[in-house]
């Protein structure tokens, strides 16, 4: 699977992204609200794109290696997961997700990698609702969210704080 956007290749992680991937999840700003400490060896890297590229062998979906056209280098990841490890009370639901190298930060790339994970959520899989959380102090993802037109529905502990629950219905959304 291959998405597409003016700036943007969205396509499934491969083995040789591992370097890429471990300069995203060593940085400890990058890392900072998700809840896990920056990685420390390029074999995490590793074990993590096998570990979603097994997401695309048993739901179809995963998150995306987002690869700016201009450099050809992935800047980061972004798209849907299928959760189906209870968060917030919920399983077996669609969960946007994003993440960027700092130094690509403030160019819009969340928002329009999101819509198109979006799009494809709503038109290819027919999805009526897409979910996202985000910690209560990461005002870069929520900003994206908001743009995006979620709407938060409900606040939620995790062992790292407090988190924002977000939900996007399709008869909201626009991809404009």
């Amino acid at each position: 699977m291959q998405l597409e956007t003016e700036r943007l290749i969205l396509r499934r992680l491969e083995d040789h992204d591992a370097e890429r991937l471990f300069l995203l999840d060593s940085n400890p700003e990058v890392v900072k609200y998700v809840g896990t400490p920056p990685v420390t060896d390029i074999k995490e890297s590793e074990n993590i794109i096998k570990m979603i590229q097994q997401q695309y062998k048993d739901t179809g979906v995963g998150r995306l290696a987002v690869i700016e056209k201009e450099s050809n280098l992935l800047i980061g990841w972004s798209g849907l997961k299928f959760i189906t490890k209870e968060i917030n009370g919920y399983n077996n639901i669609y969960e946007l997700g994003y993440r960027f190298i700092p130094e690509f930060w403030g160019k819009g790339y969340a928002v329009e990698s999101a819509k198109a994970s979006l799009d494809f959520g709503f038109n290819d899989l027919d999805k009526e609702i897409i979910y996202a959380c985000a910690h209560c102090e990461n005002d870069g993802s929520i900003h994206v969210l908001k743009k995006l037109g979620f709407e938060k529905t409900e606040e939620f502990e995790e062992p790292d704080g407090l988190c924002f629950w977000y939900e996007l219905k399709r008869e909201k959304y626009s991809s404009n």
